[in-house]
């Protein structure tokens, strides 16, 4: 989503908080499918699978049931769909997916306006499900919209000792970063390997090319220019690059983290052996619960830090539901797709902390989370939605993935010292520009 886009979705949660009562007048027909049984291939892990609680309602409501066949993270589901693309085996009818990763599927998901009534969708962020179209088709029903943002540790910030320390070593007060400097320095300050380190990236897949993206755009940077030229092997991405090296050199970030997925990086937090983390909306309810986490009643939250260049990367989108054309029955799979993206489910999703996608949500959980005595929460959504303020998505092109999975290869050998920052990044902007000719999208 751009971030005039996102800009116009957050506005328009805002504005349109006073007329859910008008969109909630009319409730979906959620239909009968006795004796029907709905496969599905869903993301998993922490930060998504409570939602998942709720298809035991679901089965009730319609008599049907579900089976999931496959659930995992969305890095490898993503790979476990191409090849049921590439082996013609699309024998499943619901999918998560995200707003990055559809415009690579070309024509395996429906068009969800043929079958959700207008009323329906009106009650979704209207930016928020406009970036969920590829080629104006609704191919997707968004569940949460990612963001990053600041969690640290609130005790280390507060300790009298460290605080005169970084005071004297950087001539700063000890805050959380504001910039990606700051974030920096920070993470070396705190690291004590093996017991505390100062932080942990997600260090493969997207998740890697994404966090490059973030900080590249943050110092002025992009991935293409207005010609689709692969541009990020600039001054402003080797400075990303050996953003990551230097705080990986340090010993700063545990050793394993090149190949971390975000739900390494969740359970080291949680688990008190990080500092401060660059992270999802979605995990605030798994760091603040003292069921889960070690930190729950030490957890300070703050916006995302800003680049050279003075704004923030802003590396955003959506989770989401899409249902299958070979499915053998779309009724019920859209069914269960506006099921698990409907009111009730979008409040499970905003009290564990993620932003919402439908708009009555945004006020009534701010409401929840101070009548359930969970100031912090509460407190917690003003700093998302700053952060919100100058949100991208990656290049909405069916080609990103393909791009992302020559960016992190380099980068990560960068960050162990294969490459150099310049050399990783000339030779992914060549494998880039190679995918981008191919695909017409460059002379």
């Amino acid at each position: 989503m751009s971030s005039k886009l996102m800009k116009t979705a957050l506005m328009a949660s805002v504005a349109f908080a006073s007329l859910t009562g008008i969109a909630a007048a009319q409730d979906f027909d959620y239909g009968k499918f006795d004796g029907y049984t709905l496969k599905v291939k869903l993301i998993g892990g922490t930060q998504y699978e409570k939602l998942y609680t709720r298809i035991p309602e679901w089965e009730k409501l319609t008599g049907a049931k579900v089976e999931i066949v496959s659930s995992k993270n969305h890095f490898d589901l993503d790979r476990e769909i191409k090849q049921d693309i590439a082996s013609g085996t699309i024998n499943w009818c619901v999918g998560s997916n995200h707003t990055s990763f559809a415009p690579q599927y070309g024509d395996l998901y429906i068009d969800l306006k043929d079958y959700i009534p207008e009323s329906e969708l009106a009650k979704y962020v209207p930016g928020t499900l406009k970036s969920s179209e590829v080629d104006g088709r609704l191919v997707q029903l968004p569940r949460v919209t990612d963001v990053s943002n600041i969690y640290y540790r609130k005790s280390l910030y507060a300790d009298p000792a460290r605080q005169a320390a970084y005071k004297e070593k950087f001539g700063k007060d000890l805050v959380p970063p504001e910039t990606f400097e700051d974030f920096k320095n920070q993470i070396i300050f705190f690291a004590d390997p093996p017991n505390l380190y100062g932080t942990a990236f997600a260090g493969k897949d997207e998740g890697m090319s994404g966090r490059f993206m973030e900080i590249l755009r943050a110092n002025g940077g992009d991935i293409f220019d207005e010609n689709n030229k692969p541009i990020f092997n600039s001054e402003a991405g080797v400075a990303a690059v050996q953003w990551f090296k230097d705080i990986y050199d340090a010993k700063a970030v545990p050793a394993g983290t090149v190949n971390y997925t975000w739900d390494d990086i969740g359970q080291a937090m949680a688990a008190g052996q990080l500092a401060v983390d660059l992270d999802w909306p979605g995990f605030a309810g798994f760091y603040s619960d003292p069921a889960s986490s070690k930190i729950a009643d030490d957890l300070g939250f703050a916006v995302a830090p800003v680049g050279t260049s003075g704004h923030r990367g802003g590396w955003s989108g959506s989770h989401s539901f899409s249902v299958t054309q070979q499915c053998d029955n779309k009724e019920a799979a859209v069914s269960l797709a506006v099921f698990l993206t409907n009111d009730e489910s979008e409040m499970m999703e905003a009290e564990a902390g993620n932003l919402p996608t439908r708009t009555k949500t945004f006020d009534e959980v701010v409401e929840w989370f101070k009548a359930n005595n969970k100031p912090a929460l509460a407190q917690m959504f003003p700093i998302w939605q700053k952060s919100l303020d100058e949100a991208r998505t990656p290049p909405l092109i069916p080609q990103w993935i393909e791009v992302s999975n020559v960016i992190w290869p380099n980068v990560q050998a960068a960050i162990i010292g294969e490459k150099t920052p310049q050399q990783a990044l000339d030779d992914a902007a060549a494998q880039a520009t190679t995918i981008m000719q191919d695909a017409g999208l460059l002379q």
